[in-house]
């Protein structure tokens, strides 16, 4: 009966966001008087899958099968249901972003579960199972009570404080019974960013548009972000116009982030912009129109041409740092 959460890591190296999720279960687990069984997929070394004691799970369950080192929905999936039915678990949990996004639905129907993707909170337990997400592009929130016997809730990244403790997680084989149809879709080529924080991970972004003017002048972007050791991000337009590669792109049509800082330089914040990035903890607002829609969802603001903030702000950076070596 335990809680199963399926972790992800990248090349052996847990992510941030799955001892996120680890902790999430675990404090579902105490409440509900059981345990966590973590599920991890692909090459990784016992002592990274161990450390997961360290936020709260007791076991983890280890399908080794060098295949499932890419994602795989349909066996991924398929592991994943192995081992709740090994665990008889009645809560699962994912993250929602690409991976949780292909498997979580299709568990759900296969479990015939009753399914929350996004939550931003640990559910209420004495009104039901009661979990808050956001709806209409972050509009608005809801309260959604999933009242089916097994549970699915995919969580959103960046969202939920770690509490490190000491602790080492059992690891135990899990041999999932693949057919040759779970591998049907064959990856060719996978290409990956190299030398960079991805954004779904990042604590920091400094996000740019088309207030930078040109793509020639990215460069004060990306010096800011060098000095604060941030990702670098953009608006839909600035990607459309090919100042930037589409995966830095953020909004309601591209990527969802929650960074604790969000800096936007040059953004006039749109409500499609917003719907991406009003889950940051704060955010910073560089705009030389004071009239900027965006300055309204601003936790601190600045008027000002983008070409000469940006600079200025990069040396008191530097400066700062540099006193507090």
């Amino acid at each position: 009966m335990s809680v199963i959460v399926l972790v992800e890591h990248t090349e052996g190296v847990i992510k941030k966001k799955s001892f996120e999720a680890v902790r999430y279960a675990a404090d579902i687990a105490q409440k509900k008087g059981t345990t966590v069984s973590a599920v991890v997929l692909g090459t990784i070394s016992d002592s990274e899958m161990e450390a997961l004691g360290q936020y709260g799970a007791q076991k983890v369950l280890h399908v080794a099968n060098e295949r499932l080192n890419e994602l795989n929905a349909r066996a991924y999936t398929w592991a994943l249901f192995t081992a709740v039915e090994k665990e008889d678990s009645k809560i699962i949990i994912t993250l929602h972003d690409i991976n949780g996004r292909a498997i979580a639905p299709r568990l759900a129907a296969r479990l015939k579960a009753g399914l929350v993707a996004g939550a931003l909170s640990y559910p209420d337990l004495d009104k039901g199972f009661v979990v808050k997400k956001t709806v209409f592009s972050g509009k608005a929130f809801a309260y959604i009570n999933i009242t089916s016997d097994i549970k699915i809730i995919t969580l959103m990244p960046n969202t939920f404080a770690l509490n490190k403790t000491e602790g080492k997680a059992s690891v135990e084989k899990l041999d999932v019974a693949f057919t040759d149809k779970d591998f049907g879709v064959k990856v060719k080529e996978v290409n990956k960013i190299k030398g960079e924080v991805p954004l779904a991970d990042a604590q920091l972004i400094v996000s740019g548009g088309r207030g930078m003017k040109g793509p020639e002048n990215w460069g004060l972007i990306e010096d800011l972000a060098k000095k604060l050791g941030a990702a670098t991000a953009c608006s839909r337009p600035v990607a459309d116009a090919h100042w930037r590669p589409h995966h830095e792109h953020v909004g309601q049509t591209g990527g969802t982030v929650r960074p604790d800082l969000y800096i936007a330089v040059g953004i006039s914040g749109a409500i499609q912009h917003l719907a991406g990035v009003n889950g940051s903890k704060t955010i910073v607002v560089i705009n030389k129109d004071p009239e900027a829609p965006f300055f309204k969802a601003a936790n601190y603001g600045v008027v000002g041409d983008a070409l000469e903030v940006l600079p200025r702000l990069t040396h008191a950076v530097e400066k700062f740092r540099q006193n507090h070596k």
